[in-house]
């Protein structure tokens, strides 16, 4: 266990342990009341879900133009890091949306590239399971797909008609809202760095393990 380990996970347990109460004092909104709150949690997951699918699109450019396996690995725990974060952001999703507009689902702009972006992660992952000798290069241009949705799911709300608001609402909240929200961003991210760092760790020891188990049968 590298001596980063420890410290990481006490201190991004405690930013975790603290968001409840942060998210607490938060003011209710207007209209929406208490229900509205579960926006600290829906967006820190949607802002770690576009994060995590860009991070495998750049690492998997790099292991197709430079061959270093290093990248591919990390490429695929970001991919594994997107399904989890998309699951969240597309739980919470419809939960938030229920209570507050009436509908669980609708088929707008973001919700479905949403859902384009998070069935493209899965590809991956499916493509490197079972894909068989080379799948690693096709995952990766599957990967470089899903990076180049990202920016049409974050502005999507911009241009096409949806229940979602712009993308200029979160610069304008005030500081009673935007505080709590950048604190909860800022945990999210730093849980997804501890466990990508982690993820891309186990990859490298299974690659050991490998190498070993090679040396071995030669």
């Amino acid at each position: 266990m590298p001596t980063w380990f420890v410290p990481a996970a006490l201190v991004c347990g405690l930013m975790f342990a603290a968001t409840p109460i942060v998210i607490a004092m938060a003011p209710f909104e207007a209209t929406m009341g208490l229900v509205y709150k579960i926006f600290y949690y829906h967006l820190p997951s949607a802002f770690m879900f576009l994060t995590s699918a860009i991070v495998c699109g750049v690492a998997s450019a790099r292991f197709l133009f430079g061959g270093d396996p290093r990248h591919d690995r990390t490429a695929r725990a970001a991919a594994e890091l997107t399904v989890l974060f998309g699951l969240l952001t597309l739980v919470t999703g419809p939960l938030w949306a229920r209570k507050s507009w009436g509908t669980w689902w609708v088929w707008d702009a973001r919700v479905t590239s949403s859902l384009v972006g998070w069935m493209i992660a899965w590809a991956y992952l499916i493509l490197r399971k079972y894909g068989g000798p080379g799948s690693e290069k096709l995952a990766a241009g599957v990967a470089l797909f899903g990076t180049a949705n990202v920016p049409f799911i974050y502005l999507s709300v911009n241009y096409w008609r949806t229940i979602h608001p712009p993308t200029s609402v979160i610069p304008t909240l005030p500081a009673d809202m935007g505080i709590p929200l950048w604190y909860c961003v800022t945990t999210f991210l730093f849980f997804y760095v501890l466990l990508l760092k982690m993820r891309t760790r186990l990859e490298e020891q299974h690659a050991r393990l490998d190498a070993l188990y090679v040396r071995i049968d030669d």
